[in-house]
């Protein structure tokens, strides 16, 4: 919001000077505030193409923004910045138009694009465990973002349900003598007895064979194998589901590779129609211009598919059935060369919209977690969120909550602190999570800024008791303070242009596909908050309109807080 303000001042007054490119105009927040409220080097930009100073520059751009009413001061400094000072009067009119914005102040874009994000991805039969977390939050953290932004952003869980893996445990599931001790038909049953299918095909070979027949047997339909699948099916998606509501997870499709079957062979022949795919000891196989990339098999020689296949007949119904506009991938970098290839042979096959793969690093656990001393054995994530749960509420101190409000409060920060110690890190790197640092009250956590948030609605709660008779929706309160040069005064509209900093922050985080860009700005902003909180006496400030700008202010503040954190699935409450 203000950030593109300044921005179309400053480029009315560069190509008031010459007719250039203004594609090369960064603007960013002070370094310090007696530089001003914003700075920017413009002027070194275009020194080399205006072929004139950088201070004659920037001096002919300060004299010109001087007669904006959006700044109080314009003032250059070597070797060519510009120090910008906002006017008072145009911050107070912001923060009331953001206190009323329906968007929280995030500028909605004017297209109507449909992103497709693809994310969590867990196989059926098998746990939802640790490694599926970044996934499911990134990209569900990603989905919120952009729908934020006004797109049409839809969330597709593209499950695993399709493979040799389903011909063992068809097998173990009709053949071998079901566990007493794990709950029936449950799917840590299928796990079990795929794991014992393993084992045993290690010493008779012949189970292979038995499972191929039961697979064949699977992908012609066939009773009571095709029932029994779908059986499985159901029983993971009944426990996928039951984490996902803990994670306050959910996606708007969930086509599994079997829903792309019978496109599968409609993939091969466009690649041998289009001499994409070449044969090679009876398998279609894609090989690369210069080597690019090593060759990718799409068929095997006994007519069965591949991901790749898969993959590429995803791209193609998005294209064709959901006009997408982009499609986003969030999986950890290992995968990289798989994308790479799949999104290379689609583009040769015709595809025309834009895809991305958002990579991500593997959580680590360090020592003094309890999962540490699990080595060897998957850390489901029910395992995981039971454990944020219990460890939040055994650092609740306040003793005057009931037992019921003491777990939804360990509900809310221990879910809160797992997601957050994940999306406030560049998605890029590994990560070593931690307890210590996940519920720490006092850094960069979840907790810290829930925190935060419940402070600011305790101020507005002990305001309201404390003053029933002032009506904060009332016209004659608003959001106005003076800029007096006093500590007090610049934590003020230190807070106040942060706030104003929010949307710019959310569609940076979109631009970049980074949730931690959220993350960074929420922090700031509950730092800044508690700075303000700490010096600014708002309940004891004695001019009643003053007194309700405070107010209104450090509402404003929650509700942001409140926005951005649920852009990153994380809940806030009203006590802590």
């Amino acid at each position: 919001m203000i950030l593109d303000l300044i921005h179309n001042e400053v480029k009315k007054a560069l190509t008031q000077i010459e007719n250039t490119d203004s594609s090369k105009l960064d603007i960013v927040v002070a370094t310090n505030n007696k530089f001003g409220d914003f700075q920017t080097n413009v002027a070194l930009q275009h020194a080399k193409i205006l072929r004139k100073k950088p201070l004659d520059i920037a001096q002919d751009i300060a004299d010109r923004l001087q007669s904006s009413p959006l700044f109080s001061k314009v003032e250059i400094a070597n070797p060519g910045f510009i120090n910008i000072s906002i006017d008072t009067q145009t911050i107070n009119s912001l923060l009331t138009d953001m206190s009323s914005c329906q968007y929280n102040g995030i500028s909605q874009t004017k297209s109507n694009e449909t992103i497709i994000i693809d994310y969590s991805s867990p196989n059926v039969a098998k746990t939802m465990h640790v490694a599926h977390l970044r996934s499911t939050i990134i990209g569900d953290a990603l989905k919120r973002i952009y729908k934020a932004c006004g797109y049409n952003a839809l969330g597709d869980n593209h499950i695993g349900d399709w493979g040799t893996q389903f011909g063992k445990i068809l097998y173990a599931y009709k053949n071998f003598e079901h566990p007493t001790d794990i709950e029936k038909d449950s799917v840590a049953m299928l796990e079990k007895i795929y794991q014992e299918f393993t084992q045993k095909a290690e010493e008779d070979s012949t189970l292979d064979d038995y499972a191929r027949q039961e697979l064949v047997s699977l992908q012609k339909k066939e009773e009571p194998n095709y029932s029994l699948w779908k059986k499985f099916i159901s029983i993971s998606l009944k426990e996928f589901h039951r984490v996902y509501k803990r994670l306050d997870i959910t996606f708007d499709m969930e086509n599994g590779e079997s829903f792309y079957n019978d496109n599968l062979q409609g993939i091969i022949d466009q690649l041998q129609s289009k001499k994409l795919c070449q044969e090679s000891k009876g398998a279609q196989v894609v090989f690369f211009e210069d080597d690019k990339y090593p060759p990718c098999l799409v068929q095997k020689n006994d007519g069965s598919f591949l991901y790749a296949t898969t993959d590429l007949a995803t791209v193609f119904h998005r294209q064709n059935k959901l006009n997408a506009n982009k499609a986003i991938y969030v999986t950890d970098n290992r995968q990289k060369l798989h994308f790479q290839q799949f999104f290379h042979i689609s583009e040769l096959m015709g595809k025309d919209y834009e895809l991305e793969h958002v990579m991500f690093g593997l959580m680590k656990f360090g020592e003094g977690t309890v999962m540490s001393t699990r080595k060897g054995a998957v850390i489901s994530l029910q395992f995981l969120l039971d454990e944020a749960e219990k460890r939040a509420f055994d650092v609740i101190l306040d003793r005057d909550y009931s037992e019921e409000e003491k777990k939804e409060i360990a509900r809310v920060v221990g879910i809160g602190a797992i997601k957050y110690q994940d999306l406030s890190q560049n998605p890029m790197t590994d990560i070593t999570f931690t307890w210590e640092k996940a519920l720490n009250l006092e850094g960069n956590s979840a907790p810290y800024l829930q925190y935060a948030y419940a402070r600011a609605q305790s101020i507005h709660r002990k305001f309201v008791e404390t003053f029933p008779d002032h009506d904060l929706k009332s016209s004659k309160y608003c959001i106005d303070f003076v800029d007096g040069g006093s500590s007090k005064e610049t934590i003020e509209k230190e807070l106040a242009l942060h706030i104003l900093m929010y949307g710019h922050a959310v569609h940076h985080a979109k631009n970049q596909n980074k949730p931690n860009l959220i993350a960074d700005y929420l922090y700031q902003l509950s730092s800044k908050f508690s700075s303000f909180y700490n010096q600014v006496p708002i309940l004891k400030e004695e001019s009643q309109s003053k007194r309700g700008s405070l107010i209104l202010l450090s509402d404003l503040c929650a509700k942001t807080l409140k926005d951005g954190l649920n852009l990153l699935g994380i809940e806030t409450l009203e006590r802590m």
